[in-house]
């Protein structure tokens, strides 16, 4: 069977993890609880400080739990801790949970998916499960079959794929088994599916955003049963948002930007809460929130920037904008919000820090090269990848001072995830995994 190989990157460090924002409520259970709701009968979702369960994080704001103090530099043999084959293609990162790190890919050319399992200490794979064989879709050629981050709940592990007319979301436990698996709906491709699952208490929410036919389904996660399910909006050209769950403005709120507007809803039942128009039609980018604002940027045809207060009802486009950016803002990279500051990486490279509140702008600089990975923060700096592999390593804070740029050897599109002081990060076809001083790469094969 003929593949194409990408790799995982590594790093190695001390950590010692905080309990994470009181504003996000992603983690499966809210900050002040609502009524009793019949479907909820789940214990409540509770990663551990070193765990990175699903896209963003445990938080839902790729920041990584710390103090820690992952490393900031390496070459392709030089602080590295291991190395391992990954079979197949795929852009979506991976999520941590305990000792195991999960991962999807695709075969292209015999139209299999698969789930992966990997030892986080050593790169040995534990398991490979197939999910799907036949029947892939149109995408576009800088998609992959195998684009959603899985989520990971402690006991089981949820992952959406597009294939054979629709999208199927899979529960897989912790040892590989599926557990269960449902069709979802019908799917409509122009350039694929890249939305990755959620958590609400005891539900999986899945966006799924068509060119016709867009929905966003809520699922028990033990038994796959469909709690809600509410209709989406259509795009001539789709959108590939992700949602957000969190707490803002005093409620849990599901977050979701594109076609056209950005979209609260409540996470428990799916009715609408509020709409702000903006910021364009297409959109890419999960939104970033904090206990009061939501900010959101997209994306085609114009590029455009806007920070929403988020304690509205109904429309809100004339009463609850706070301030807006027109021309030059990040379409497929993600926000992230720190310390009252907002930074973002538009595709082409430009790094902006906003003042969060007020959208002044705090400084710019420039990045080389094109961008589709979301920055990330931890231990003092923010961490972001290229598409042709250079890793930039800058401080957070109200002066730009880049600390490092690493050629990883290969490029990628995956957002990299950083947890107990390593960080982890899928490539194309070569990878590092970078760890102590001095450590050399330790290479751990493949088994099909």
């Amino acid at each position: 069977m003929p593949w194409r190989w990408g790799w995982l990157l590594v790093g190695i460090g001390l950590a010692f993890g905080n309990a994470g924002a009181a504003a996000r409520a992603g983690a499966g259970e809210a900050a002040a609880p609502p009524a009793a709701l019949a479907w909820d009968d789940l214990a409540p979702v509770r990663p551990a400080p070193q765990d990175w369960p699903w896209w963003r994080g445990p938080n839902s704001d790729n920041i990584a739990a710390g103090p820690q103090a992952p490393p900031v530099r390496w070459t392709a043999t030089e602080n590295v801790l291991w190395k391992a084959d990954v079979p197949g293609r795929g852009y979506g990162s991976p999520c941590l949970w305990g000792n195991r790190l999960f991962l999807p890919t695709a075969d292209d050319q015999a139209q299999v998916q698969y789930v992966l399992c990997y030892d986080r200490g050593t790169g040995q794979k534990l398991w490979q499960t197939e999910v799907h064989r036949g029947g892939f879709m149109r995408i576009n050629p800088k998609n992959s079959h195998a684009s959603s981050t899985p989520a990971c709940d402690g006991e089981r592990v949820f992952m959406p794929f597009m294939v054979q007319g629709g999208i199927w979301l899979t529960a897989l436990d912790v040892g590989g088994r599926i557990v269960w698996q449902k069709k979802l709906g019908a799917f409509q491709s122009m350039h694929g599916f890249a939305a990755s699952p959620v958590f609400y208490r005891s539900l999986v929410i899945v966006a799924v955003d068509s060119v016709k036919g867009s929905y966003i389904a809520a699922l028990h996660r033990r038994t796959g049963e469909t709690v809600w399910r509410i209709d989406r909006p259509d795009y001539r050209l789709g959108t590939y948002a992700s949602p957000a769950v969190g707490r803002i403005g005093g409620r849990d709120q599901l977050l979701i930007q594109g076609p056209y507007k950005v979209f609260s809803y409540d996470p428990a039942t799916g009715g609408l809460l509020w709409t702000c128009d903006g910021p364009n039609e297409s959109t890419c980018s999960t939104v970033s929130f904090d206990e009061q604002f939501v900010y959101a940027s997209a994306g085609f045809p114009k590029r455009n920037l806007l920070c929403i207060r988020g304690d509205g009802r109904g429309d809100v486009t004339k009463t609850h904008i706070v301030w807006t950016k027109e021309g030059g803002a990040a379409y497929v990279p993600a926000l992230l919000l720190a310390g009252g500051l907002l930074y973002m990486v538009e595709d082409e490279g430009k790094a902006t820090c906003f003042e969060a509140g007020a959208g002044k702008v705090v400084w710019e600089a420039r990045l080389r090269g094109a961008f589709s990975s979301s920055p990330v923060l931890a231990g003092g700096h923010i961490y972001i990848t290229n598409e042709a592999g250079v890793m930039f390593v800058f401080k957070p804070g109200r002066a730009f001072e880049l600390v490092a740029a690493s050629d990883l050897a290969d490029g990628g599109f995956a957002t990299p995830v950083i947890s107990g002081g390593r960080l982890y990060l899928r490539t194309f076809r070569t990878g590092l995994e970078a760890g102590p001083q001095g450590a050399s790469a330790r290479r751990v094969g493949a088994t099909m």
